[in-house]
């Protein structure tokens, strides 16, 4: 830590082990203050806790989908090895996501 001298220049200035570490205590507790705990799920109001279950719904069923398409599609008609795309979907959303947009060979549009 340190104080501008009149250039604005940083200058580093010596404290001792007491002013350090009452320092970094205060910077805990306002760190603590400005985040308070989590919620149990008890506390939470029945709005957040429907919108976790659909949530946690929605997450799940991409990602069966995801790896019941990977069992029964072929490997030549996927991008990349089929192992590769099992570990990626279990990546919440985002897993599922890349492989149904970019792990599976489409046919080109007939013109």
């Amino acid at each position: 830590m340190g104080n501008p001298d009149a250039k604005g220049a940083v200058v580093a200035v010596n404290m001792g082990k007491k002013t350090h570490k009452k320092m970094h205590v205060d910077l805990h507790q306002k760190m603590h203050m400005m985040h308070p705990r989590k919620k149990s799920w008890k506390e939470l109001p029945p709005r957040a806790k429907v919108g976790t279950i659909v949530g946690a719904i929605v997450q799940l069923s991409l990602l069966f989908a995801a790896q019941r398409d990977i069992s029964r599609r072929p490997a030549v008609e996927i991008r990349g090895s089929k192992a590769m795309w099992r570990v990626a979907t279990l990546v919440n959303f985002i897993g599922p996501g890349c492989y149904f947009t970019f792990g599976i060979k489409r046919a080109p549009a007939l013109k």
